[in-house]
């Protein structure tokens, strides 16, 4: 009997990917390199009533919960477990490894953005198209605020573990100021933004995507969990937050992360891109009145878009 290969897997067994391959397209080729294929069967006529988009929001409300699930879970475990002094530790590896499987899991649908700030630096880098920010981030806050339910699920035997830590929410340590707290995340933030672009948006990517990411997120927690909590996410802090009613510094969870990745953005566009994806945008001129009919001005190129099959 003869299958049809699906076309999300049309590149799982390719050796080598053209130049000009999306994201996904590179994505798909990584991730499905066992040659495995994808089948359509009884179930084809259910999934084409599915648009790529909303599959793309189902995988980034997915990803964004099993993320969040494990790794603000990993700070309510670790008090539960007596804060020891590796605690630190583990939770900078719980944070890490879930980023790396969940980007792994669901990149070849979303992207594996999982944070609104990554979402917000790839369209201001024009690799995410404008229109479908918004979508993303309520995907991801979805995604946040059911694993903030579920977290409350998991550690209602363990209240004051739970009540303590806010159900894993981030929190700015006593000695740090709003404004250090907003540097910090921002600083944090760039360097993810970097290592996104880096590892998994440029043409010139090594294919360590969902590994690279996970690994500077450990890093980050490493250096800035005991000071605000190594959020990099706005996501990350709304969804616990929200749940346990832990509202403090909020806004220090949008504001710095949002920075850092408006500047990790701009960065790969204009500096960091490869020479192709740095080309400046047409000038727009305005024609003399005596040259006869007006010219239609230029358009800025549409998003160029790496992080979503559309």
């Amino acid at each position: 009997m003869s299958t049809a290969i699906s076309t999300h897997s049309r590149l799982a067994s390719s050796s080598a990917v053209p130049a000009g391959a999306t994201l996904m397209e590179r994505m798909r080729a990584l991730f499905a390199s066992t040659g495995l294929k994808s089948l359509t069967g009884p179930n084809a006529s259910m999934r084409n009533d599915v648009t790529e988009h909303t599959r793309a929001l189902l995988a980034e409300i997915a990803g964004t919960f099993m993320f969040f699930v494990i790794g603000a879970g990993a700070i309510v475990t670790t008090v539960v477990a007596g804060s020891p002094p590796t605690g630190l530790i583990a939770v900078a590896l719980a944070h890490g490894l879930a980023l790396a499987i969940a980007v792994s899991s669901f990149g070849a649908i979303s992207g594996g953005h999982f944070n609104p700030a990554v979402t917000f630096a790839l369209a201001i880098a024009r690799k995410h198209p404008w229109p479908r920010v918004l979508t993303y981030w309520a995907a991801q806050l979805i995604g946040a605020l059911l694993a903030g339910l579920v977290l409350r699920v998991f550690f209602e035997p363990f209240l004051a573990a739970a009540t303590g830590t806010h159900l894993g929410t981030p929190t700015v340590a006593p000695a740090i100021g709003p404004g250090l707290a907003i540097l910090i995340e921002a600083v944090l933030t760039l360097f993810l933004v970097w290592t996104v672009f880096g590892t998994a948006v440029s043409p010139d990517a090594p294919r360590i995507a969902g590994f690279g990411i996970g690994l500077i997120v450990t890093a980050d927690i490493l250096i800035g969990g005991p000071l605000t909590g190594a959020a990099m996410n706005p996501a990350r802090h709304f969804g616990p937050a929200v749940v346990s009613g832990f509202l403090d510094n909020w806004y220090v969870y949008w504001i710095g992360p949002l920075i850092g990745a408006a500047l990790g953005g701009l960065s790969y566009r204009y500096v960091f891109g490869p020479a192709e994806e740095r080309e400046p945008l047409p000038t727009l001129t305005v024609p003399s009145v005596r040259s006869g009919p007006a010219a239609p001005a230029p358009t800025e190129p549409s998003s160029v878009d790496r992080t979503e099959r559309i």
